[in-house]
């Protein structure tokens, strides 16, 4: 690893904080694994955006380790840093650039999730599943696939636990939002309501989950709301990181499982006309138009949990 340099790719956030905490995430990795070069950048709303973070990670290195520090696989994983990737390539022909998977929502969110959600019912008065529903809370996106990944979290914890309710809500772009999932819950008795957000770091969409809280505590003085938090220095997230570099070791060129797809060229495309664009940050409008029409959904689903169910009687869910 001596000749390598690790790059975590976060988001970016117009909250300064946010992306403080990325860079203290990467900080506590490099202490916990001082033998590696462990560097961080942004796609959007940061000072250091993608293409200066992946020249800064070439130099004085013969290999690239892109990690999209991401959990759900739209448009910015997978067009936008696959296309900055290859044009780094070019600046770069004597560096191997590897890009690993995105996080993803999978087993290791899972059990974080299921952690958050172990805390949440602890700090209720009354802790019956029965009784109290849960909802899981993304960031939404344009792209089926990513919202898909959050439906099928929802779907795991119906299966694991006895939670009558298990539905998921999005804070912008789709639906259904935050209030119509307690709306929803409410009407079907719930008395008690823990709403789980699905984000690593804190930023202006954590801001916005607590003012919405905020009013649906009043909106609703007889439910009893437990929320949980962002989750990005869980101990797993840095397990998971770590499993992502050891993943690494595959063909030079082997990017993500939609690498080859067609769209990727109209990506390319735009990254290229974008390039002097590369102060303060990109706006979402002029990226949706790629992959929110053409229906093209390119990650894996993985199968639900078969586990025997016991416990309440379920009427609906997510």
């Amino acid at each position: 690893m001596q000749d390598t340099t690790i790059l975590l790719v976060g988001h970016g956030s117009r909250n300064r904080a946010g992306n403080d905490e990325i860079e203290r995430f990467a900080a506590e990795w490099r202490a916990r694994r001082p033998e590696w070069r462990i560097e961080a950048c942004f796609i959007e709303y940061a000072d250091v955006l993608l293409d200066t973070g992946l020249d800064r990670a070439a130099r004085g290195a013969k290999r690239v380790i892109v990690i999209p520090f991401i959990l759900n696989a739209a448009g910015h994983v997978k067009m936008e840093i696959p296309a900055a990737i290859e044009a780094a390539r070019g600046r770069h022909p004597g560096v191997a650039f590897d890009c690993t998977r995105h996080l993803g929502v999978g087993r290791e969110i899972f059990e974080v999730l299921m952690n958050q959600l172990d805390r949440l019912m602890r700090a209720l008065h009354m802790p019956d599943p029965c009784t109290t529903g849960v909802i899981l809370l993304g960031r939404g996106s344009s792209d089926a696939g990513a919202n898909g990944e959050l439906a099928k979290m929802a779907r795991w914890i119906f299966e694991d636990t006895d939670h009558e309710l298990v539905d998921l809500a999005f804070t912008g772009v789709t639906w259904p939002r935050l209030e119509t999932a307690v709306q929803r819950q409410v009407r079907l008795g719930m008395t008690q309501i823990a709403v789980v957000p699905v984000y690593l770091f804190t930023g202006v969409l954590i801001e916005r989950i607590d003012a919405q809280l905020a009013r649906l505590r009043a909106q609703y003085p007889q439910i009893a709301f437990a929320l949980g938090t962002h989750f990005g220095f869980d101990a797993g997230i840095f397990g998971l990181v770590e499993a992502r570099v050891a993943d690494a070791g595959g063909n030079e060129g082997s990017l993500l499982e939609c690498d080859g797809c067609k769209y990727r060229l109209a990506a390319e495309a735009e990254h290229l006309h974008d390039h002097s664009h590369t102060a303060g940050h990109h706006a979402h409008a002029g990226h949706d138009h790629l992959y929110h029409d053409h229906g093209h959904a390119c990650s894996h689903h993985s199968s639900t949990n078969n586990r025997p169910h016991a416990g309440c009687t379920h009427h609906s869910h997510a």
